[in-house]
């Protein structure tokens, strides 16, 4: 892997040795008064807000189609912690008729249909999938809180239809022999 990246650097910087970055700067802005500019948007209080009650961070950012999203992620991730759960519940109890040989018992249709250790795999097998569920139900809670974090940030974030960027071929004279070397001049408006 390294090999790679310091081949495709050499080959970026021998191909391209001359980028140029230029910005042009904004010059029709105006600072607003405090009276006139918008009441601050806080991260912090969409982040508490969205830890609380998840939703409600989207909310407090006016992200209101992500709500449905969200309670969508939870009610999948509550189907599978459900299903997981109960079939785990009912291979362990089969698991456990059979180590002590019963054969008419509650889940009779499984003692007498799978061997012990195809139980035991079965139970295994459930309760991994229900730990599985349950973390993957923590990290959509956390990307709810990260989402509401991200979004509160990005707020008052000026987006433009002035902005732009530009990729053009750029020719320079290097300090080597004053040979013209070729590069990409990567130039952004706004």
């Amino acid at each position: 892997m390294k090999v790679f990246l310091s081949s495709f650097l050499f080959l970026f910087v021998f191909l391209f040795p001359s980028i140029r970055i230029s910005a042009q700067t904004d010059t029709t802005f105006v600072e607003l008064p405090d009276s006139i500019r918008e009441k601050e948007h806080s991260p912090t209080k969409a982040t508490i807000m969205s830890a609380v009650l998840p939703g409600l961070g989207q909310f407090y950012n006016k992200k209101y189609w992500k709500i449905p999203i969200i309670y969508a992620g939870f009610g999948v991730m509550g189907y599978f912690i459900y299903f997981n759960a109960s079939e785990y519940a009912t291979y362990k109890y089969a698991y456990i008729e059979s180590s002590h040989g019963t054969k008419n018992g509650t889940y009779s249709n499984l003692v007498n249909h799978y061997t012990t250790a195809e139980l035991l795999s079965a139970r295994e097998y459930y309760n991994r999938n229900l730990e599985i569920s349950c973390l993957l139900t923590a990290v959509w809670y956390a990307l709810n809180i990260l989402d509401a974090t991200v979004d509160a940030h990005l707020y008052t974030f000026n987006i433009s239809d002035k902005l732009s960027m530009k990729i053009e071929p750029d020719m320079q004279l290097t300090g080597f022999n004053y040979l013209p070397a070729a590069g990409v001049k990567l130039s952004f408006h706004f």
